[in-house]
C-alpha cells in the first residue's frame, strides 16, 4: 500500500471516530450510548425484578439456578393478589376519587394563573408570595390543621378531604400549576384577547376560546401530574380516610396484613410462605403500578410535548 493511500486511510478513520462538523464520531456515540444504557439499567432494574419474580413458582423462587427466567408463567401469584387487593373495589375508588381530584385541580389551577396572568388585581404580589408560600411549607405542617378542621366539619372518611383542597388551589402541588398557568398565560400577546373582545367576545368566551387553546400543553401536563400524584397519595387520604375508603396504593400499604387475613393457612408454612408472599407481594406492586404505566404509555407523546412547550424548560 502506499504512502499517499495510508494517510488516506488513516484520515478516514479519524472522521469517522472523530465526526465531523455536525455529526458525532462513532467515540462520542460509544460514550453516549453506554451512558444512556447505564442510565437506563438503573431504572428499569427494579420494575424487570419485579415484573419476572411476579411470574414465579414457588419452586422457581426457592431454585437458585433461576434468577430471570422462570420456568413457567406462574399466574396462581397474580390471582391471589388480585383478591389481597380487592381489586375491583380499591381500583374502582382510587380512579373515582384521582380522577374528580384531577379536574378540580386542573380547572382551579387554570382559572387562578389565568386571572393573576391576564387582569391587574389588588394585592397580586401578595397573592402570589402566598401562593410560593404553600409550596414552600412541608406538608406535615398543613395535615394537622387540616385533621382538626375536616373533623369539626364532619367530613373526616368522605372524598371531599382531598377534593375540597383541590377546588380551593390548594391541592398536591398546586402551586407549581398556578405557576405553570401564570407562565404560559403570560407567553402570549394581550392583542389577541384584545381581537376577541372587538368582535364581541366576553371575558369567559377569550378564556375559553382563545387562551385555554394556547395553554393546552400546560392543561396536558397539569392533569398527568395530578393524577400521577393524588393516584399515589397515602399519606393524607390513609390519615383522612380512615378504615373507610381504600384505594389501590392503600390497599398495597396493607397488602401482608391483608394476604394473612384472606389466607390464614400461609402463615402456618415455614420458608416457603415468605417466598410465595414475596411473589404476590410483587405480583401486587405490577397490579398497583399498572394503571400508571399503561397511562403513561398511551399518553407519552403529550406529556413529552407538553413539557417541552408548557415553559418548563425555559422556552
Amino acid at each position: 500500500m502506499s504512502q499517499g493511500k495510508a494517510a488516506g486511510l488513516q484520515k478516514r478513520l479519524l472522521h469517522i471516530l472523530r465526526g465531523g462538523v455536525g455529526k458525532a464520531g462513532a467515540v462520542k456515540k460509544i460514550i453516549l450510548y453506554a451512558l444512556l444504557i447505564g442510565i437506563g439499567f438503573v431504572f428499569l432494574y427494579p420494575f424487570l425484578y419485579m415484573f419476572v419474580n411476579s411470574f414465579m413458582s414457588p419452586e422457581d423462587l426457592l431454585n437458585p439456578a433461576v434468577n430471570w427466567i422462570p420456568s413457567g408463567l406462574y399466574l396462581e401469584n397474580y390471582v391471589k393478589a388480585f383478591h389481597t387487593l380487592d381489586f375491583v373495589k380499591s381500583f374502582g375508588n382510587s380512579v373515582y376519587i384521582t380522577l374528580t381530584a384531577t379536574v378540580l385541580q386542573t380547572a382551579v389551577t387554570a382559572v387562578t394563573g389565568y386571572g393573576l396572568a391576564r387582569f391587574d388585581i389588588p394585592f397580586k404580589r401578595l397573592i402570589m408570595v402566598l401562593i410560593l408560600a404553600t409550596f414552600v411549607l412541608p406538608v406535615e405542617t398543613l395535615i394537622i390543621p387540616r385533621y382538626v378542621m375536616f373533623n369539626d366539619y364532619k367530613l373526616l372518611e368522605t372524598p371531599l378531604t382531598l377534593w375540597l383542597p383541590a377546588a380551593t388551589g390548594q391541592g398536591l402541588q398546586a402551586a407549581v400549576f398556578i405557576l405553570v398557568f401564570y407562565q404560559i398565560f403570560r407567553s402570549y400577546p394581550r392583542s389577541l384577547d384584545e381581537a376577541a373582545e372587538i368582535d364581541g367576545a366576553g371575558k369567559y368566551r377569550v378564556f375559553f376560546s382563545v387562551s385555554l387553546p394556547i395553554a393546552r400543553p400546560a392543561l396536558v401536563l397539569t392533569s398527568l401530574f395530578s393524577f400521577v400524584w393524588y393516584w399515589n397519595e397515602t399519606r393524607q387520604s390513609g390519615l383522612f380516610f380512615g378504615e373507610t375508603i381504600k384505594t389501590l396504593p392503600m390497599k398495597l400499604g396493607s397488602f401482608a396484613a391483608s394476604y394473612a387475613d384472606l389466607y390464614p393457612s400461609a402463615g402456618n408454612q415455614a420458608d416457603a410462605a415468605t417466598s410465595i408472599n414475596e411473589a404476590i407481594t410483587l405480583a401486587g406492586t405490577v397490579l398497583s403500578c399498572l394503571p400508571i404505566l399503561i397511562l403513561f404509555v398511551i399518553l407519552q407523546r403529550q406529556f413529552v410535548e407538553s413539557i417541552e412547550k408548557s415553559g418548563i424548560t425555559g422556552e
